[in-house]
């Protein structure tokens, strides 16, 4: 059972009352994307490893599941009625189906973060031992005599040794077998993984896609109009960030967030504070996560308009910096299970300081 949790484990990367994407049968947007790996699936020289790169959230992992669900249920890449098909498309009851949506199809394996059963959550990194599952995955026969997928999910979780591990793997790859190594920073990854991967790079989600998958999903029922507008403007053309915006207070952190950016360099020591109750409160795992994300999304946003406009890059730097000390702080109080309110006060007072730096003198 490659993909079937075990005991207390709960499903990675779930979102309470939607389908996790090896369950999710509709694809939003992503249409070329899809068209080329179906183009290469039945072409007599197709690709054993491919590079799914792009934003988080907008839908790598299911496009991987639903190309492991379609080869699963369509072996045989050369039969005539793969000629008719203009997408990957199968039956939500076809036996292959049912089978990966119920995390039981002993063909696709889907490598993760794994669960740390004494902390109760998921490791911060992609460990080599979870790596190494592969060597007992393609040291078996297929169960069902055909193809197996292992989607690597995402390989910028990995760690040094994983890395060296999957690297091993994929240049001795096994007959009938197809690699998905999903990335949010494609070129961050070893040259010599990018070099043995087919890259397909996929594009943020149009607004007006991140909208209806809203609607699709069911969430125009619990929501109201103006919510998931907010959302989708501040989704960052991610289906996913916007559902977290909705279900786990994402549009409060949000505003709040925007208007303690607006005041820098200065700064409101007690409102700061109240700031960072509110996402660090215990529970309050989405709203931590989410400001870290549209913090970093804002310092993005500096260093581009800045290097657009001719800024020198030693002001420039300043934000780099406090890029590079909140991810470093967070990852740290992630690791030793230290106070994430502390991240959230340090990553201010960083920002104070580098806003006053960067400031045109």
């Amino acid at each position: 059972m490659a993909l079937k949790p075990q005991d207390d484990t709960p499903e990675f990367d779930a979102i309470d009352g939607l389908p996790l994407p090896r369950q999710q049968m509709r694809l939003f947007g992503h249409t070329e994307a899809e068209r080329e790996l179906l183009d290469s699936y039945r072409s007599p020289r197709m690709h054993h490893a491919w590079i799914l790169g792009g934003p988080k959230g907008i839908g790598k992992a299911t496009l991987a599941f639903r190309f492991a669900r379609f080869v699963l249920a369509n072996p045989n890449r050369m039969a005539s009625q793969l000629s008719l098909a203009n997408d990957l498309t199968v039956d939500a009851e076809h036996p292959a189906a049912r089978r990966l949506a119920a995390g039981a199809h002993g063909d696709v394996l889907h490598l993760h973060r794994p669960w740390d059963h004494k902390a109760k959550r998921f490791k911060t990194q992609l460990t080599i031992d979870e790596v190494r599952r592969t060597v007992s995955f393609f040291g078996s026969t297929s169960t069902a005599g055909g193809w197996r997928v292992c989607i690597v999910d995402a390989a910028d979780d990995m760690n040094v040794n994983a890395a060296n591990a999957l690297l091993k793997v994929l240049e001795e790859p096994p007959k009938q077998c197809v690699f998905f190594v999903l990335s949010h920073a494609p070129g961050r990854l070893l040259p010599t993984i990018r070099s043995r991967c087919r890259t397909l790079q996929l594009k943020a989600l149009p607004a007006e896609t991140v909208f209806s998958g809203l609607e699709a999903l069911g969430l125009d029922a619990a929501y109201s109009a103006e919510d998931r507008t907010h959302a989708t403007e501040l989704s960052d053309g991610s289906l996913r960030r916007a559902i977290e915006l909705l279900s786990g207070g994402g549009i409060e952190v949000a505003h709040a967030l925007q208007a303690l950016l607006a005041q820098l360099p200065k700064t409101d020591v007690r409102t700061v504070h109240r700031f960072a109750d509110m996402v660090s409160a215990r529970g309050a795992d989405d709203s931590y996560h989410i400001f870290l994300d549209l913090l970093r999304e804002w310092l993005d946003g500096r260093v581009r308009a800045g290097a657009a406009e001719q800024v020198p890059a030693a002001r420039l730097v300043r934000w780099v910096e406090v890029w590079d000390k909140t991810n470093e702080a967070a990852s740290l109080a992630d690791a030793l299970n230290l106070d994430r309110k502390q991240v959230v006060l340090g990553a201010f007072g960083a920002l104070a300081k580098a806003a006053g730096d960067a400031a045109p003198k």
